[in-house]
This record gives C-alpha cells, structure tokens and sequence, in this order.
C-alpha cells in the first residue's frame, strides 16, 4: 500500500523529467491550494519525486521570518523531525497516517509564500550545484540529517525567545535546500547557521542566569 508518496502513476509521469526550480515548485502548490485546507499526503502527492525535501523546505519557511505563523511550530517541527530522523538512519522518508491526514490551515501557502517571497528568490539566485560531494556521499547526506533533526526538536518547543524558531528553521532551509540542489555551499551554510543558533541559546541562557543572580542580590538588600 502507498502511503507515504505520489502514486505510482504520478511517479512514472514525472522520471525523466527535469527538476522544476524552487520557485516553480513552490507556486505550483500555492495555485493548486490557493484558499482550501490540504493535508500532507495531497501536497507530498503533487510534489512528486522530491517531495520529501521540498516539504522540508516548505514548513521550514513559516519560520524564517520575525514573525511566524502562530500555533504551527509543534505539527511541523514534528513532521520536520520524523523526516529528517528516517534520512539519519538511511532509510526512505515516511510518515505516519496520522500525519499525513492532518490538514494545513487555509491559505497556508498563499500566506507563507507572500511573507516568504524574498527568501525564495534569494535561495534560488545562490543555489547550485557545487561542492557537491557535501550532498552525494551517503554518510555525509545522513549527518546532515541528524543536524536537521537536532534543529526541528528545538523548532518542536513553545518557546517564548526572539527568534528561538528562526535559528533551527534556517538550518533546515539551508541543508534541505542544498540536499535538493547538490549544494554544499548551502549545506556549510546550514552548519553555520547551527552554530550560530548554538552560541545564540548560550548567551541567552548566560545573560538569563546574570539577569536571575542580580535579582537576587537585589532582593536579598
């Protein structure tokens, strides 16, 4: 039984066929998707044959902006993590029925692509094909994964931090972005960007345990 993908039908229609650009990509399902709620499994059945990544892309954008969509870091850090822990153990993509029921909210795609739009000209301008054994070897493409899983555990918490969901979210943007494009400049990006985050939540948690030592000294006279 097929789940977890296009239809075989759709998979045959698509082999041979070039690769349509992010952009193409991402239009193709605000068109198709305009206004109506659309569940995972019809938007992993018309992206076809990387569908999986794509998707990556696709939840990750909500959250590279200041402002988020609210309510929507837990379902798609869940869905982000389940993809990105089967591709750290080397296997296929899957997801639960459950998941791939669930349904997005209306005009999610009109809504992430309009306050997204300059991400994905710019992630289209910069990605190409170079330093490509970063994203071919099969050892490197399944570490890469595990930083992109680490990332959507943080985008999984609820927590009340600035910029606490941007941080994870353009790891997986950048990584899911250059796995798709044979980019390993985009991928060294994506570390970059992990180890920014990393000393981000290490000067907040410094500057909170200051913050927590002087109002105690405060109160203590």
């Amino acid at each position: 039984m097929e789940t977890n993908g296009a239809p075989e039908s759709v998979r045959r229609a698509g082999a041979g066929e070039k690769p349509r650009t992010l952009s193409k990509e991402l239009a193709g399902l605000r068109e198709r998707f305009a206004e109506e709620a659309v569940t995972l499994r019809e938007v992993i059945a018309v992206l076809r044959g990387r569908a999986y990544l794509l998707l990556l892309v696709v939840l990750a954008l909500p959250f590279c902006t200041p402002i988020p969509l609210p309510g929507l870091s837990t379902p798609c850090g869940l869905v982000i993590a389940l993809i990105s822990l089967r591709l750290a153990l080397g296997q296929h993509p899957w997801l639960p029925d459950r998941l791939l029921d669930r349904r997005l909210p209306p005009g999610f795609f009109r809504r992430v692509l309009a306050g997204t739009a300059r991400i994905i000209r710019g992630l289209e301008f910069l990605l190409r094909p170079r330093l490509t054994l970063l994203a071919d070897n099969g050892r490197l493409r399944q570490m890469h994964a595990v930083m992109m899983l680490v990332a959507a555990l943080v985008l999984l918490l609820p927590l009340p931090i600035p910029f606490s969901n941007a941080f994870p979210a353009w790891v997986i943007l950048l990584m899911a972005g250059g796995l798709l494009e044979r980019d390993g400049g985009s991928i060294a990006a994506g570390y970059a960007a992990f180890a920014v985050g990393v000393g981000y939540f290490i000067f907040l948690g410094g500057a909170m345990h200051h913050l927590i030592d002087a109002c105690r000294r405060l109160l203590a006279g």
